[in-house]
């Protein structure tokens, strides 16, 4: 039984805290708040409480237990291996199973859970968006006219004209392709930042690989996992496994830390009691991989010629660094890029504060990380910065704008795309990549 879905199954995990403290050091909601119950520690002695049947399931620990970016610095920092992420995912699951999900949430998560309502919800949305947003001066960010959702101080990227699914054909050929890999874009490249998806899919093809597109494939289903929905989750992962298993592939390519983490990582725990299911989930966890990774690890990729003349930083994911551990790989390929001058931020695996939701829900505390990493950033003053995740490129846009900043933020294929000379026109909602010229 996965140790993901049931508190139960962690006593023993719980079990191996020894209070140290070590977690605190590195918690990023508990240098902003300093209390207890932020930090792994205090969560873990309220996890075990509520397994003993000491405390309640009450309003009160289900805001507690939304305290959490799930960063993994703890689980990173921890001397006894103690891994806080699963303890409190856990415990958010069954949190949800004992009190049920919030009005708003379920909203979401429902309509999340159809593909084909949640596709039509995202053009309709694009569509009739400057309703309720209005641009931002000489940015390509735009932010609230009136209280939706947001909070009236956030900046944002618009939803793309259309969606990067219904640009692109399903299969992109080349000739004599040395691989043939399936794209799982995710919502983030899919229904805004799409300029990162055609680079993406501009390098592979620069690399001679062939990639299938599959226009059915939908959201990785992360949110619902984050939040504790266990059986949506399980709906989405069993519908995404379904779609990409209709292709003959060498690889699953994604874009960004979330991504590979629900396919390595989240799919195989959730599904592991599914007969038909289990394997299936094992079998695509072995072979998914980050743009970066796939092109380092595995394929080897084509030295760009053409020359990038920017000063680059480099922000790791959470999910990215800790999650799966790719964080050299993304350096090589920015590295390899003539003309880049690469500068190390302090801290380049800072959490950013925006961990998908936690940024709507808890927009105050986000904004405090999000500016600790923006001072990392502007330390180093770059003209752009690189990341791996739509998400974290949204919170450090934010970041960057609210502190004056006139840096680029951009996707680490979109670089090399231009380095390939694969870049793209820019459109609406979108900046220009960067200024290259043959080297």
């Amino acid at each position: 039984m996965s140790d993901h879905i049931h508190i139960e199954s962690l006593e023993a995990e719980i079990a191996k805290c020894m209070k140290c403290g070590n977690c605190q050091a590195v918690c990023p909601i508990y240098k902003e708040d300093m209390a207890e119950w932020s930090v792994a520690r205090g969560k873990i002695k309220l996890a075990r409480d509520l397994l003993r049947g000491d405390l309640e399931y009450t309003d009160r620990m289900e805001k507690i237990f939304s305290l959490c970016l799930t960063c993994q610095a703890c689980a990173e920092n921890c001397p006894c291996g103690v891994r806080p992420d699963k303890i409190i995912l856990a415990t958010r699951a069954a949190m949800v199973e004992k009190k049920g999900l919030p009005a708003a949430k379920k909203a979401a998560f429902s309509l999340l859970k159809h593909p084909v309502p949640f596709r039509l919800s995202m053009q309709v949305g694009s569509k009739f968006q400057g309703v309720g947003l209005r641009k931002v001066a000489d940015s390509p960010l735009v932010k609230p006219r009136f209280p939706i959702g947001l909070d009236m101080r956030r900046v944002v990227r618009p939803l793309a004209n259309k969606s990067l699914l219904s640009r692109v054909p399903e299969v992109t050929r080349v000739d004599n392709p040395r691989a043939r890999v399936v794209f799982f874009t995710g919502c983030m490249l899919n229904y805004i930042y799409t300029d990162a998806g055609m680079a993406v899919i501009d390098v592979l093809a620069a690399n001679g690989i062939d990639v299938i597109t599959p226009k059915a494939q939908h959201c990785c289903g992360i949110p619902v996992i984050m939040n504790g929905d266990l059986k949506t989750a399980r709906q989405i992962a069993r519908y995404n496994i379904d779609i990409l298993s209709g292709y003959d592939c060498d690889a699953v390519i994604t874009h960004c830390g979330t991504g590979i983490d629900a396919w390595v990582h989240h799919y195989p725990e959730i599904l592991a009691d599914e007969d038909g299911y289990a394997e299936k989930a094992k079998s695509f966890a072995a072979k998914t991989y980050d743009l970066s990774q796939y092109l380092v690890d595995v394929a080897g990729f084509k030295k760009p010629e053409a020359s990038v003349d920017a000063v680059v930083t480099y922000h790791d994911p959470c999910h990215m660094v800790r999650g799966v551990g790719v964080s050299t790989q993304p350096r090589k390929v920015i590295q390899s890029i003539p003309g880049i001058v690469f500068k190390e931020m302090k801290k380049p695996n800072r959490c950013c504060g925006s961990a998908g939701s936690f940024s709507l829900t808890h927009y105050s505390l986000s904004s405090k990380i999000r500016d600790r990493k923006s001072d990392d950033i502007l330390s180093t003053q770059p003209d752009i910065v690189l990341t791996s995740c739509g998400a974290c490129r949204m919170q450090i846009e934010e970041g960057l704008h609210h502190a004056g900043s006139s840096a680029s933020v951009q996707h680490v294929a979109e670089v090399l795309a231009a380095a390939y000379g694969k870049k793209r026109t820019a459109g609406p909602g979108k900046e220009a990549a960067m200024n290259s010229s043959a080297a």
